[in-house]
């Protein structure tokens, strides 16, 4: 294993360690053990927690402890490099512990403001738990929500993907009787503008093609249904297709889903969380990735939670994960040509 060209770096990839007492370790261990990826991979992480679960997890990986990012080599499977982090208190398996709070929310500062300070090129998180880091008194919405605030982001968008297909979402975890108000000429151009560019950049999608869900059923059907498509989001639309954006909609939830429409755009826009998600997770869970788009740094991660019962059992999946690397891999690769 060498040190890459100087001319040709690879992509270094931050990936934190998640809730110490869930899947993280576990799927941070098995992903990286089973595949090589062409990446720089440093795994922000208490080594001490890393090598504890890799005895129970009966695995025997190449430990490489490092000081900084630029000290990662070529990951090849079996080796994890690990950028120390120290927890607070030794972790228990399965056993949530708040005091290990300030831990998790550690690796996720360093990571955000290193892909800030250009020395990582992106940052894949495992699940952590919001309740446990909310019981510290910080209120934690979310990694999205960190990040936004991390990077004084005015707008971000949420995005699943899988091989088949991306949903973005207009709202995100908003009760469902706020969805109406929130969804104005504003956020709607705001979600759809970073959507467009961040196709375009981190994609790699020279015209992106968007598929726009209605909020009603049948899109409101002409106003029976429901006013919000004619008073705001059809006229929000024609004036973005002016302004350049490949619209196609407001279409109904229930037929946009389809190979006719989803065989020939790249990505469906959702007004809220439960009208796109189930579909793709239905599609594809477990080897989906969540996507944060509007930042100036590039994260992603898992589809699923912390899995409190799974850990040290062996039997947590790690395709989410390696999906979620190898898209982070590609995106900062995307973002380098267009830098």
């Amino acid at each position: 294993m060498t040190r890459q060209d100087e001319n040709k770096p690879l992509p270094i990839i931050a990936i934190t360690s998640g809730e110490p007492a869930g899947i993280g370790p576990d799927i941070i261990l098995s992903a990286l053990m089973t595949q090589s990826f062409a990446a720089r991979l440093v795994i922000l992480a208490d080594p001490i927690l890393l090598q504890a679960r890799a005895k129970q997890l009966g695995l025997v990986p190449n430990w490489e402890i490092i000081q900084s990012a630029d000290q990662a080599v070529t990951h090849q499977k079996g080796t994890i490099s690990i950028l120390p982090i120290e927890l607070a208190t030794p972790s228990e398996v399965g056993q949530l512990n708040v005091a290990n709070a300030p831990y998790v929310l550690k690796t996720l500062e360093v990571a955000g403001q290193g892909c800030l300070n250009g020395d990582f090129d992106a940052v894949v998180t495992p699940p952590v738990h919001k309740g446990v880091l909310c019981e510290t008194g910080v209120h934690f919405s979310g990694h999205t929500e960190f990040f936004q605030a991390l990077c004084h982001s005015e707008q971000v968008v949420m995005m699943l993907a899988t091989d088949a297909m991306k949903v973005a979402l207009v709202t995100t975890h908003l009760p469902l009787q706020q969805v109406s108000q929130a969804i104005t000429d504003e956020s709607l151009s705001l979600v759809i503008n970073a959507l467009n560019h961040d196709l375009k950049t981190k994609f790699g999608i020279a015209s992106p093609k968007i598929l726009v869900c209605g909020l009603n059923p049948h899109a409101g059907e002409d106003g029976h249904l429901g006013m919000e498509e004619i008073d705001v989001i059809i006229p929000t639309l024609d004036r973005l297709r002016n302004e350049g954006v490949d619209l196609i909609g407001p279409l109904p939830a229930d037929t946009l889903f389809t190979p006719k429409y989803l065989d020939h755009a790249d990505c469906a826009l959702a007004m809220y969380h439960d009208q796109g998600l189930p579909v793709l997770k239905y599609s594809g869970f477990g080897n989906a990735v969540n996507i944060t788009l509007g930042l100036p740094i590039i994260r992603t991660s898992v589809d699923h939670g912390t899995a409190i019962d799974l850990a040290g059992t062996g039997t947590a999946n790690d395709g989410s994960l390696k999906v979620a690397i190898q898209h982070a891999i590609n995106m900062a690769n995307n973002a380098k040509k267009h830098s």
